[in-house]
């Protein structure tokens, strides 16, 4: 008969009489089966009282920047001195996302306070800044004049951001290599602005709301004489033809992704379409659905009337 002590919580258990080696191991395997879920669920109530404080500074510094720039403003720098002094802290604000879902249209002002306050934190140090459903040229020119290292532009229905105010802007952008233009008509003269100004633009993204009528080669041309080391273009809802196509790829020669969903006017047959296969790894074609795209891109005929392309037919 088998005599032995072990511990439990470090008070002993005396097992006598328990009989063999084989009973006293599946004795103690059932008793940490027992004890294992027991140990879980102390672990999970101290989780659950853990002071989310004595978290190492950049690991709350990553979490925060998760947040939008609203978000931050409102209330996470009022939880607290410590969150407070990481949210002035200037390379929380090297990317700043002003995201919001067009119910915020009354607060225009608010939001263009709360950008600017964003760029004044980054201190110069801005590289990525996401601004939708507001935004003036004054705005869109105090960034540039104060982020002279951005490389990341995305405007999101910024009606109020002209011609002049982007074309502006860009002059102060020469390390620019991503932007992103949604819902924002924008003239040949802007399109050749940005792409003289910014010869490091990589990734151009044009994306209009235009009725299947429109027919128009400028932006291409434009796009194909300034923008030499494009490797991402994206013009859904764009009014090219096969000249305007043709055109790109002679003057964009590094072009590996082209987006031409919704680009009716266009016509990929015969050689046309086989050197855009050749040469384009990631080619998407006018009739390619567009419900992988992070904004509504529904049949453009289902948002313009005939009579709104009136303004286009010179």
């Amino acid at each position: 008969m088998s005599h032995l002590f072990i511990t439990q919580n470090n008070l002993p258990i005396h097992l006598s009489g328990v009989g063999s080696e084989v009973e006293i191991y599946h004795f103690l395997q059932t008793r940490l089966r027992n004890e294992i879920p027991q140990r879980k669920r102390r672990m999970s109530a101290a989780a659950e009282t853990r002071n989310w404080l004595e978290l190492p500074p950049d690991v709350t510094a990553s979490i925060l920047s998760r947040l939008g720039a609203v978000e931050i403003f409102r209330s996470a720098q009022n939880v607290c001195s410590q969150w407070r002094n990481i949210c002035k802290d200037p390379s929380m604000w090297r990317s700043v996302d002003m995201h919001n879902l067009g119910d915020l249209h009354q607060m225009d002002d608010v939001l263009e306070k709360v950008c600017v306050l964003a760029v004044d934190r980054s201190c110069g140090h801005l590289l990525d800044i996401n601004i939708e459903y507001f935004g003036t040229d004054e705005l869109l020119y105090y960034i540039s004049e104060r982020s002279v290292h951005l490389k990341r532009l995305r405007l999101y229905a910024c009606f109020y951001v002209s011609d002049e105010g982007l074309s502006k802007s860009a002059l102060k952008l020469p390390f620019l290599e991503e932007l992103e233009i949604f819902i924002g008509p924008i003239s040949k003269h802007a399109v050749e602005t940005i792409g003289r100004s910014c010869p490091l633009l990589k990734s151009f993204k044009y994306n209009l709301r235009r009725c299947k009528g429109y027919v128009c080669d400028d932006e291409a041309l434009a796009i194909s004489q300034t923008m030499p080391e494009l490797r991402h273009l994206q013009l859904l809802g764009n009014g090219l033809t096969n000249e305007g196509l043709q055109a790109i790829l002679d003057g964009c020669p590094h072009l590996e992704y082209l987006d031409l969903r919704q680009c009716f006017s266009v016509r990929l047959v015969g050689n046309l379409e086989k050197r855009c296969v050749e040469r384009i790894k990631n080619l998407r074609h006018p009739s390619d659905p567009t419900h992988d795209y992070v904004f509504v891109a529904e049949d453009l005929d289902t948002w313009y009337n005939p009579s709104d392309c009136d303004d286009y037919d010179e």
